[in-house]
């Protein structure tokens, strides 16, 4: 069985081409020479060391695993935090090597998603919502509202992206031209 990631379903969201491209024809994105790849990187395990113990009660948190690995028919990652809510309900929390600036990415939102769809067939519970930590920004909180379409949403997702890999199919570009001026697969695809 083939297992995705977060990241995959956000890149074939931006643009189905992206999963073509590196994962039927293996064509790396090299995304390690990126600066912020690698600082979000060295952030995730600085964060792993650190506040080990500290519960944000504030949001009602009773209880936190960090850095868990899960995984479902389809989709596979690692969480930051899954957070157990003192209303009975779990959360992911993220962290995130940027600043807040008023506007909530929908790559980071689709993240959420997928956490709570691995966290609802983990442990059980429901998810109702997620956080992030923008790190730039003195750590600020935000709460994000997660229900059910959402969560169907990334599975109708994962699905497509999963037929594109198995079956070797090329699928459209994305209707949204301004994306592929910085495509990392711009000089190889052929709208």
């Amino acid at each position: 069985m083939l297992h995705i990631t977060p990241s995959q379903i956000i890149e074939y969201l931006y643009c189905p081409r992206y999963t073509y491209f590196e994962y039927v024809l293996q064509i790396p994105q090299q995304e390690e020479k990126f600066y912020k790849v690698m600082r979000g990187r060295n952030l995730h395990l600085k964060r792993a060391r650190e506040n080990v113990d500290y519960l944000r009660r504030r949001i009602g948190v009773v209880d936190k695993q960090l850095n868990q690995y899960m995984s479902n028919d389809f989709l596979r990652g690692e969480v930051d935090e899954v957070l157990w809510l003192e209303d009975g309900s779990m959360a992911p929390l993220d962290y995130k090597f940027a600043r807040f600036e008023g506007k909530v990415y929908e790559t980071y939102q689709t993240q959420l998603y997928c956490y709570a769809w691995l966290i609802r067939e983990n442990f059980g519970l429901p998810v109702n919502k997620g956080f992030l930590v923008y790190t730039r920004s003195q750590n600020k909180l935000i709460e994000i509202p997660i229900n059910e379409g959402h969560v169907d949403a990334v599975r109708a997702a994962a699905e497509q992206l999963s037929e594109i890999i198995q079956h070797n199919f090329h699928p459209r570009a994305t209707k949204f031209k301004k994306r592929c001026v910085n495509c990392t697969y711009r000089n190889v695809c052929i709208q």
